[in-house]
């Protein structure tokens, strides 16, 4: 009698378990888990195709148009690299850019120019010795057009640099010597000079485009303005303090010194088909390089060792060539 009621308890007890258990379980399920969503018919319309096809509209593409696409695909891909070869081509024409920021060159447009005014002042100061300031820095100012002729970016005075360039190179040529005339002359070119840089542009006159570099620069101003360049330059980077203090003047410097580099060996340029003489003025643009690239991470020691590798590539030139 004891035993069947223990084992009716034991019945009982585990019936009481199981249920208590399913209530548990069903109460954690909706603990757990968030009723599904209702929608009415019309809300999901035009948002989902109700038809796979209709995502995917034309005709399915064939063999023969796959084919097509791909021949298509390649004529693009050779028409590219003509314009490659083009833009390679316009790169080998333009040795400026560079070498001379856009901004570096009106800069300096700017200064020679402030400076040639103060030059041509009256005929007794021109005469006297005025001439071979005005000389010099004309023949800056023809260069500098002349690289801005053929420069890539985007340089004030473009459209008008070639008939600039021509204008100041040949009263350039003439103030080799003082003369009423010459001092005339001088005068119309800051009237001109004046005109360009306020933007009023300079009378139309017609130019060839293309650079006779013989008929631009003298060699010998243009060493004496290279000579003032270094000087400078090693003036500004004597120490960390002066590095630090005039990097705008550095990197102008620099960049000019690089560009006068390539200058002294354009074709008309004397000397400029010697082997030699063409190896030291290219390394010292390439010394120039160095200064330009230690700025930009203001490396000091690297500017310093740049600067002093232009002066080294400059006194190994004028030892052989005079």
């Amino acid at each position: 009698m004891r035993s069947k009621l223990r084992e009716a308890c034991c019945v009982i007890r585990l019936v009481f378990l199981l249920v208590i258990g399913a209530i548990v379980v069903e109460v954690a399920a909706d603990e757990r888990r968030a009723r599904p969503p209702k929608f009415n018919p019309g809300q999901l319309q035009g948002i989902f195709f109700e038809d796979l096809e209709q995502a995917f509209p034309g005709e399915r593409p064939s063999i023969a148009s796959i084919r097509a696409s791909a021949q298509a695909k390649a004529v693009m891909a050779a028409r590219g690299n003509s314009a490659g070869s083009a833009n390679a081509q316009a790169a080998v024409d333009d040795p400026w850019s560079d070498l001379i920021s856009p901004v570096s060159i009106e800069d300096e447009v700017k200064r020679v120019r402030l400076h040639f005014d103060s030059v041509v002042t009256v005929p007794a100061a021109f005469n006297s010795g005025g001439y071979q300031d005005a000389r010099l820095d004309l023949t800056i100012l023809a260069t500098l057009f002349a690289v801005i002729s053929e420069h890539g970016g985007e340089v004030r005075w473009k459209d008008q640099a070639a008939a600039a360039r021509d204008l100041v190179a040949r009263t350039a040529f003439n103030c080799k010597a003082g003369s009423t005339q010459v001092y005339n002359e001088a005068k119309l070119r800051k009237a001109d000079l004046q005109d360009l840089v306020s933007g009023s542009g300079i009378s139309a006159r017609e130019a060839p485009e293309a650079n006779d570099w013989s008929s631009i620069a003298d060699r010998s101003p243009l060493m004496e303005y290279l000579e003032q360049l270094i000087d400078s330059l090693e003036d500004a980077t004597r120490n960390e303090a002066s590095v630090r203090k005039q990097p705008d003047l550095i990197q102008r410097n620099s960049e000019l010194v690089a560009m006068l580099g390539e200058v002294l060996v354009q074709e008309g340029m004397d000397e400029a088909d010697d082997e030699d003489y063409a190896s030291l003025s290219r390394s010292m643009t390439e010394a120039a390089k160095g200064v330009t690239v230690g700025l930009e991470r203001m490396d000091v020691d690297a500017i310093r060792q740049g600067a002093s590798a232009i002066r080294q590539r400059c006194d190994a030139c004028h030892e052989q060539y005079r």
